[in-house]
């Protein structure tokens, strides 16, 4: 990374937000640092000490192959974090850090939405009926806490008085829906996936983007990455067989498109720093484009991806890794790794290079996973984090700080099928 680079990153993170706003960052940063040296995190502090010298030194070394383990790894810690709930969803993730708690934090509607498609493609990958069971466990209990809107809530799961909706959230628990209608046909199932279908197609103002973004993201714009419910509204539209809801999603891609800058970094495209947005919104962003694409036939939302995609692969280094987050001039502007991103960027290029025959693609596909596989713990004295992928290398880095989201561990999960494939 430049010299100038890294002043206009460290510039930006000290002052963005204003000075009480930089206080209080410290402050979580200071007792997050402080709880990682009580007796219960020595195996956890052991594993922050390694991770940071790896990442000052550059040690990381790609592993080859070893994809089938690594899968049945992430399966498996996917699962302790449903067992590690009250009910049948996914804990939000692993924080050891987190002194409130057991490090696990509670079921997360959102993301154990779509971990459901990940669960039911690996369970028939693999002939593993557990794991399908697992998770048509969870798409029942997303049926029992969706609100009576067809909405699904913002946030770890709460109480029906506090829940607020968001229409992201929505579809990607609509994506669960479809995948488990379709492994298993059950009229509440599509009851309920109709419900959020038709909240979503209902929520969209005359531009065709989504007004309700819900409470814990950043107020007042646009979220493009929120295109990513346009691929589950498409879904759904094909198993309803009800073109109405085929047409709306393509218009949710149109609006996003209109987001892109010629050279394919999208505005509007993060969770709270629109400037410079977070490979785990670029992704949710490709994705949705990407496989409304595919589905539709719409050869100019591909060639869209590719414009992105082509501008993001002389940032990822021949060991693999890729910076967090990207200025509008693709210039980094975070001196950590996003690994949900590093993820969900591998998916894009392996469809990509299925769709195309780019072998360019897949290459950088392969350089992003096998860099994961090299940071998945596969042995550990907290059995917590075996299996796992953090939310950011260094572990105290910028995205999921010190801790380990199961969203993921989701992804690297999908990418690893992608590229057993």
């Amino acid at each position: 990374m430049k010299f100038s680079t890294i002043v206009r990153v460290v510039r930006d993170n000290l002052f963005r937000g204003g000075l009480r706003k930089t206080y209080w960052g410290a402050s979580a940063l200071a007792h997050e640092i402080r709880a990682l040296w009580e007796p219960r995190n020595k195996a956890f502090r052991a594993e922050v000490l390694r991770n940071h010298g790896r990442f000052l030194a550059g040690s990381v070394r790609p592993v080859a192959g070893q994809t089938d383990a690594c899968a049945r790894a992430a399966v498996d810690w996917i699962l302790r974090a449903q067992a590690a709930t009250s009910d049948d969803g996914v804990a939000l993730g692993y924080f050891p850090c987190d002194r409130s708690t057991d490090g696990w934090r509670e079921s997360y509607p959102e993301t154990t939405g779509y971990i459901i498609t990940s669960l039911l493609a690996y369970a028939r990958q693999s002939s593993d009926s557990a794991v399908a069971d697992a998770a048509m466990r969870m798409a029942r209990w997303e049926v029992t806490v969706q609100m009576p809107s067809g909405a699904v809530q913002g946030g770890p799961v709460c109480t029906p008085e506090r829940q607020t909706a968001a229409a992201f959230n929505t579809g990607m628990v609509l994506d669960g829906w479809c995948s488990a209608y379709l492994h298993q046909p059950d009229e509440e199932l599509l009851a309920a996936a109709r419900g959020a279908a038709d909240f979503l197609v209902n929520d969209l103002d005359e531009h065709n983007y989504f007004k309700t973004n819900g409470a814990f993201v950043s107020e007042g714009e646009i979220k493009t990455y929120t295109c990513l419910c346009a691929w589950a509204v498409y879904r759904f539209g094909e198993i309803a067989s009800d073109e109405h809801y085929r047409q709306r999603a393509a218009a949710i891609i149109e609006a996003a498109l209109r987001q892109q800058q010629p050279n394919g970094w999208f505005a509007h495209n993060c969770l709270t720093q629109s400037d410079a947005p977070l490979t785990h919104t670029i992704g949710y962003t490709l994705q949705g484009v990407l496989e409304v694409g595919l589905l539709s036939g719409r050869t100019d939302f591909v060639e869209s991806v590719r414009r992105t995609a082509d501008a993001l692969l002389p940032s990822i280094a021949k060991s693999g890794y890729l910076p967090g987050r990207f200025y509008a001039d693709w210039e980094p502007a975070g001196l950590s790794s996003c690994l949900t991103g590093s993820a969900q960027i591998a998916i894009v290029c392996y469809r990509l290079a299925q769709h195309t025959g780019d072998s360019r693609y897949r290459a950088a596909a392969d350089r992003l996973v096998d860099y994961l596989k090299a940071l998945q713990l596969r042995q550990s004295d907290d059995p917590s984090v075996m299996g796992a992928i953090a939310g950011s290398f260094p572990l105290f880095g910028g995205y999921m700080r010190a801790g380990y989201p199961n969203w993921a561990t989701k992804y690297f999960l999908d990418a690893l099928m992608l590229q057993r494939r």
